[in-house]
């Protein structure tokens, strides 16, 4: 076992935030001084249930946090601070509906079968003002995408990120300035599904809290200024076993294997479903709906169909490694987004289901084949899909669906 506090000390920290990320992806944490840590690595720090998106009543007992050392990362703009991510266990038993165990439990399905999963992520967010309107008013062009200029007038920021990603060990290889005014998104490589997602966490912290410092803030929304393209968050996801993706096969259509084609089988049968969590906020609607944005494209998917090298489906195929879902949004909770994916991928795998033939239509443009099913239009029919869904379901486990889908009419922005 790890000695934390040993570790901890060996870095030059001298705090600890011991974190966790609650069913609507608020991210809680406590502060733990150094002399405190070896004592609470192995009791936990506890939280209050009811204070987070947990489903917990006010009578229930401390939920406890327990750190994992592994997601141990200092925080670039405080060393001396790290950051963990943790298991929640109430009087001993982990506790189920916890987004993390929600993603580890799929993870150990997949494991029980010899198989790892691993994504990237890519995280779009807009840079706003205190009126929520984009910070840079020289940011203004009507196809924004890749201003150099407008990137280069936030280069402190955004070099900032970059830097802070290297320093971690994360592997960042690009940052750009997106579709909107104002939106930019860095990428990071790829890794194993856990790991990516802590990191996906912390970079949802990190952005905000390095663009505070800068004057600005980081808003993840969906949709935070109409008219404009929104905000997606887009995974990119593949199957290996012993060291070797086993979505990629040279003989195969576009370079993939049966194995990748019937993973987005499941993708495609349980797309509707998938909304309640992928698109988990009315304004993700605002994103997926079928309008223009002022760019000329919303670069978001209204059909549940999948493509080859082509940024309309509900699913890309950039290349014969892996495949791109393009449905998710900023609101996605970074845990929840590859745990549901993953249940409906093995759900695929598991019945060999066809994903069928390929469109390669521009959607934006032209319909797509005669009856190829449309995405929800609202959170409200997606719950409606997923509450229907029992097989993605009873893979996710009653206890995380029951308390998922009793808060989400208890959240204010959830409201369908």
């Amino acid at each position: 076992m790890t000695d934390l506090a040993r570790l901890a000390a060996d870095r030059g920290l001298r705090h600890l935030l011991f974190s966790f990320t609650d069913l609507f992806g608020v991210q809680r944490a406590k502060l733990v001084p150094l002399s405190a840590v070896a004592e609470l690595a192995r009791e936990g720090a506890g939280f209050a249930g009811f204070a987070a998106w947990l489903r917990l009543t006010p009578a229930d007992p401390d939920v406890l946090a327990l750190p994992d050392p592994a997601s141990l990362m200092p925080l670039p703009w405080d060393p001396q601070i790290g950051w963990l991510a943790t298991t929640l266990v109430v009087e001993g038993t982990v506790l189920e509906q916890a987004p993390r165990q929600v993603l580890q439990r799929q993870l150990e399905r997949a494991a029980a079968l010899g198989l790892e999963f691993r994504t990237g992520v890519e995280a779009e967010f807009f840079l706003l003002d205190a009126e929520g309107a984009v910070f840079d008013r020289r940011d203004t062009q009507t196809k924004p995408c890749y201003d150099q200029l407008a990137l280069m007038r936030r280069l402190p920021l955004i070099r900032e990120l970059v830097e802070a990603m290297e320093g971690l060990g994360w592997g960042p290889y690009q940052a750009d300035h997106e579709d909107a005014n104002g939106q930019f998104e860095l990428n990071w490589t790829f890794a194993d599904a856990l790991t990516t997602a802590d990191r996906h966490a912390f970079f949802r912290v990190m952005a905000a809290a390095l663009a505070e410092r800068h004057g600005c803030a980081a808003s993840f929304d969906p949709k935070p200024i109409e008219g404009l393209t929104g905000n997606g968050a887009h995974l990119h996801l593949s199957l290996w076993q012993e060291g070797r993706n086993l979505f990629h096969d040279p003989a195969g259509e576009k370079g993939l294997s049966a194995v990748a084609y019937h993973f987005l089988g499941g993708l495609l049968a349980h797309a509707p479903a998938l909304c309640a969590l992928t698109n988990p906020i009315p304004a993700s609607y605002r994103r997926l709906a079928p309008a223009t944005t002022a760019s000329g494209a919303t670069w978001s998917p209204a059909w549940i169909c999948f493509g080859g090298n082509n940024r309309t489906p509900m699913v890309r195929i950039p290349d014969g490694q892996r495949l791109e879902l393009r449905l998710a949004d900023g609101a996605a909770n970074p845990y929840l987004l590859p745990a549901a994916v993953l249940a409906a991928g093995l759900d695929g795998l598991e019945r060999q289901l066809d994903p069928g033939p390929r469109c390669d239509r521009n959607l934006q443009l032209e319909p797509p084949p005669e009856g190829t099913p449309c995405l929800p239009r609202s959170l409200e029919e997606a719950l409606e899909a997923f509450t229907a869904d029992t097989i993605l379901r009873n893979a996710l486990g009653d206890a995380f669906c029951g308390a998922y889908l009793d808060l989400v009419g208890q959240h204010p922005a959830r409201k369908a």
